[in-house]
């Protein structure tokens, strides 16, 4: 999978606009037909059922630096945009396709005459906040380095972003026809073999960290507040593991929870429901594109509130909140 980076500060009164017409307010491509292809708007409509989608696009770039970088985006890969020092919205990308009489009827032209030509259409755009300077550490920057033109990333580079922004909650997206794009990926299985020479030190971890989240909670799901037996609760990282310093990682007290395997440790990992900073359950709208999903937790997490909320937790709470939530950014 691939990820683009797009430039797009809001504090800029164009893309202000740009954002508010085609990503706040989804277009209606079917009014477009005098300049679409008739193959892109058929795509179009079978992934649009209701012929509404939020586009955006980039310029070709002087000597077109940016034609061989959006070519290399393929359905599935994602975008983030960035802004204002961090990463505000995430989505995955539908279709892409080059249009510059659609671009300029959307956005008009820059100063350099240039128009947003290379577009994509994009599905399950959220909201997100990650500050550049977590941005600098996944690609390995430098202190002062700053996200300067549209870029895309692959391989190692691209799965440290999507770490920053638990991107597995988005890796099967679904349009309005609740369809996942057509998309071909390579097969991920390693070559060589999948326990490293750090799985015992990592296992005896595991082991004292669930072992004392008991021992704080005596067996209580931090979310849904139900007593079980232990087998039915794992030790879960309010924030990701892979994302704490070493400190945070020994804070057992502070950066963990028990949470039950009856639903509750995948709907708070995928980011379907969250911990507010009064202790409050969160819930995010994306649970209602499957009913059953939405009906399990109304029954069980509703108007309830964490006990295990604390000052001391909430540091790793919001950041779960910013990276992990879910924040469907839909368009009117």
């Amino acid at each position: 999978m691939r990820i683009a980076l797009q430039p797009a500060a809001l504090n800029d009164r164009d893309v202000a606009q740009h954002y508010r017409d085609t990503i706040d307010s989804r277009v209606a491509f079917s009014q477009h037909v005098d300049v679409v292809p008739s193959g892109v708007l058929t795509t179009l409509g079978a992934e649009f059922p209701q012929h509404t989608a939020q586009f955006w696009g980039a310029t070709r770039g002087r000597n077109d630096v940016n034609v061989s970088k959006w070519e290399r985006l393929e359905p599935g890969d994602a975008v983030f945009f960035y802004g204002k020092k961090q990463l505000y919205l995430a989505g995955h990308v539908v279709l892409t396709f080059r249009n510059e009489p659609m671009a300029e009827r959307l956005w008009g032209r820059n100063q350099d005459g240039l128009t947003w030509e290379l577009m994509f259409a994009l599905t399950n755009l959220r909201d997100i906040s990650v500050p550049i300077e977590e941005v600098r550490s996944a690609l390995d920057w430098s202190d002062n380095a700053f996200i300067q033109g549209f870029t895309v990333y692959d391989g190692d580079k691209a799965d440290r972003l999507a770490e920053l922004v638990n991107l597995d909650t988005l890796t099967i997206p679904t349009t309005q026809g609740g369809q996942a794009p057509a998309t071909k990926r390579p097969n991920s299985v390693p070559d060589g073999p999948t326990d490293g020479t750090g799985t015992g030190s990592w296992r005896r971890e595991r082991t004292a960290f669930k072992q004392r989240l008991v021992e704080l909670s005596d067996g209580t799901c931090a979310l849904c507040g139900n007593h079980l037996p232990p087998d039915f609760l794992v030790g879960a990282h309010i924030k990701k593991r892979a994302m704490c310093s070493e400190d945070e990682r020994k804070d057992f007290d502070n950066v963990g929870m028990l949470a039950c395997l009856l639903g509750c440790d995948s709907l708070f990992e995928h980011g379907f429901i969250a911990v507010g900073e009064d202790g409050h359950i969160l819930i995010s709208d994306a649970t209602n594109t499957t009913p059953d999903v939405a009906q399990f937790v109304k029954d069980r997490l509703d108007g309830r509130t964490s006990t295990w909320w604390t000052p001391q937790r909430e540091p790793y709470f919001k950041w779960h909140r910013e990276h992990t939530f879910i924040k469907p950014h839909d368009g009117a």
